[in-house]
């Protein structure tokens, strides 16, 4: 009794500390949310624009499958913006210096929100279009 009383002991221990270290990162991913909406004036753009799509997924008269496809999709541009702002601060960091190889990263990340944009956009158009025809 008393080994099963340790082992339950031992478990318990372990779960609070996978608590304490899913916390933690709930926590720095906040931080990292909320420097990107106070340093990026695209970040802010891209979350007014997905949560007015994020609306109007909620209210067309299509199936939940539909649904979470738009909604996925704003998801996908979310987070190719915060890609996008982590590659800009990096180069940043590293020097305010124009170079090649900074431009070409900057090109990439910026690459990621177009395309994450140009998938949503065919998803909502697909979408809408079988709503009308």
């Amino acid at each position: 009794m008393a080994k099963k009383i340790r082992r339950l002991a031992c478990i318990y221990r372990l779960c609070l500390k996978e608590l304490r270290h899913i916390h933690k990162a709930c926590a720095c991913s906040y931080d990292g949310f909320k420097a990107a909406y106070k340093s990026e004036i695209a970040f802010r753009q891209d979350l007014n624009i997905c949560a007015c799509l994020f609306v109007l997924a909620l209210l067309l008269p299509v199936s939940l499958l539909y649904k979470l496809l738009m909604i996925m999709s704003l998801f996908i541009i979310m987070i190719a913006e915060l890609a996008n702002t982590a590659i800009e601060t990096t180069i940043d960091r590293i020097s305010a210096d124009i170079h090649p190889l900074s431009k070409k990263a900057k090109d990439i990340g910026s690459s990621l929100v177009f395309l994450a944009f140009t998938l949503m956009i065919i998803i909502y158009t697909s979408i809408i279009f079988s709503i009308i025809f």
